[in-house]
């Protein structure tokens, strides 16, 4: 095997190494059968957004062995090792180049091997992200609006500010989404899969925004079918109507049924119970889990 590198660290990736880290991705994800990157990370290894985080390259000749991707004060991220130079000590490596001291990693997939390397190296399971997924062939309850209330498409360029703060004040303790930015927003805006038709608002009389449901619409990949997923689905604590994150959900799965799709899925925090019930109640079960390990 070809001797390996130290491990890099830089801030910014140059093209090549972009090229390097999703194709990586990609390989682990065609074996694992789940994809080693999160949405917000593959944003950052692209430069879609700004960051204040780093990333760490483990190379061996030419090609990328492992990668790992670590932001913020908690240095929360993601690590990945390539098929062919694992169990190697690849992983290893990258730890201790990124330095003792506390850190979150994300397991995609509840993967054995992870959680041992996970104990090995002193963490322990902190966060558990289950996706959840129903079949959109069978009938969805009948949950209408409260009174006053009306469901619109999202403006692009008008609705940004007022979702950014409702987003904020509905997931003020997520760890993630409650500190999304316009960058983030807009960075989203830009992805081929964006369409402001599923990004349900839900309005008043004054068109005051109380909630919304964002869909995404994942397309087929091998044996999979085209997914519609509950992107985000969120309403503002300071206007609750009774009922309208049940009515919001049931709207924008029917609006995922009438673009022709079978399959419905979302990630939620197996500690969020009140989302979990909400889910459960429409047919949801889990498909899938993520672990946060922390040390």
């Amino acid at each position: 095997m070809t001797s390996r590198e130290p491990v890099r660290v830089t801030g910014r990736l140059s093209s090549s190494e972009v090229d390097d880290v999703l194709a990586l991705a990609a390989a682990a994800g065609h074996l694992d059968g789940v994809h080693p990157l999160s949405e917000d990370v593959v944003l950052r290894v692209r430069g879609d957004v700004p960051y204040e985080g780093v990333h760490l390259l483990s190379y061996a000749g030419d090609r990328l062995a492992g990668y790992a991707f670590l932001d913020g004060p908690e240095r929360s991220g993601e690590l990945i090792v390539h098929p062919h130079f694992r169990r190697a000590g690849v992983g290893s490596e990258l730890l201790a180049a990124a330095g003792a001291g506390p850190m979150r990693i994300w397991a995609h997939g509840d993967d054995p091997g992870a959680a041992a390397f996970a104990g090995r190296h002193g963490f322990e399971r902190a966060r558990v992200l289950w996706q959840m997924r129903r079949s959109l062939t069978e009938p969805l309850p009948d949950i209408p609006l409260p009174d006053g209330v009306t469901v619109r498409g999202f403006r692009p360029g008008s609705d940004e500010q007022a979702w950014l703060g409702v987003n904020a004040r509905a997931f003020a303790h997520h760890p993630e989404q409650g500190r999304w930015t316009l960058d983030d927003l807009r960075s989203r805006e830009a992805e081929p899969w964006f369409d402001p038709a599923g990004f349900l608002l839900a309005v008043d009389i004054a068109d005051t925004l109380l909630g919304f449901h964002w869909t995404k619409v994942h397309p087929a990949s091998g044996d999979e079918p085209a997914l519609g997923e509950i992107y985000v689905l969120g309403v503002d604590p300071a206007g609750h109507r009774r009922g309208l994150g049940a009515a919001l959900s049931v709207a924008g799965l029917r609006h995922l049924a009438g673009s022709g799709l079978t399959v419905a899925g979302l990630y939620v925090d197996e500690s969020n119970t009140a989302a979990v019930k909400l889910y459960r109640g429409l047919g949801f079960e889990v498909y899938k889990t993520d672990v946060n390990y922390r040390r």
